[in-house]
């Protein structure tokens, strides 16, 4: 985690900087963390980190250790297979709504343009980029997908879960063999969606984030029986 000089927002910004390296792995499952340890990384005063740790606390990404003080969260198995069941349902519907748009040209040039330039970034990056880049294009591509359905409604649904869903997909192109896959998926859902078609645009959205679900599921659920 690298410092930063203290600027607006600085609750939130250290609170991101945590989300990214519990995400990317920096910060491991059980990794304990202290108010004074976070501030001297970052190079921030105590108190925006307490308030971080607060609610990063309520979100479920760290827990109480007793006198300890708090340890990044273990990621649970059913956890993870309930968000993305939520999540399959989100995609899919974003997908179609979005290929309908395009189909009625209601979609914006601009939309259009970010959801094919964040698919280009990702089939683009190195294989070597740091695991916060693949994060970061991920996150961007479903950012632009949501965009271009035209439902804000649904972006703000999943904007709670955002810091699970990056862990998640931390944990899932942790592997290097997923990330051609994932990214193949992503180039079937913006086939369908930018040729207007709604239903093989919903099918490969539902597909793709079951996939990840059901390959993160099984291989937490072989680790837990394996410790």
């Amino acid at each position: 985690m690298e410092p930063f000089s203290p600027i607006p927002n600085l609750i939130e910004q250290v609170h991101a900087r945590l989300v990214d390296a519990i995400a990317d792995g920096t910060l491991p499952p059980g990794e304990r963390l202290t108010q004074e340890d976070v501030a001297e990384r970052l190079s921030v005063s105590r108190q925006p980190v307490s308030h971080a740790l607060q609610l990063l606390r309520r979100q479920g990404l760290v827990i109480d250790s007793g006198k300890r003080g708090v340890e990044v969260a273990p990621v649970e198995p059913g956890r993870i297979r309930d968000l993305y069941r939520v999540r399959a349902a989100l995609d899919g519907l974003a997908s179609r709504l979005a290929a309908a748009r395009v189909t009625a040209s209601e979609a914006t040039a601009r939309e259009v343009e970010a959801l094919r330039s964040a698919l280009a970034a990702g089939l683009a990056l190195r294989e070597d980029a740091s695991m916060r880049d693949w994060i970061a294009v991920d996150v961007a591509f479903h950012t632009a997908v949501y965009e271009i359905s035209g439902n804000p409604a649904i972006a703000e649904t999943v904007a709670e879960q955002w810091p699970h869903f990056k862990r998640c997909m931390g944990a899932v192109l942790l592997h290097r063999d997923r990330r051609h896959t994932v990214w193949g998926e992503h180039a079937a859902i913006t086939e369908g969606i930018l040729a207007g078609d709604p239903d093989a645009a919903a099918e490969g959205a539902i597909r793709h984030t079951e996939n990840a679900g059901n390959t993160l599921f099984a291989r937490l659920r072989e680790s837990n029986a394996s410790t």
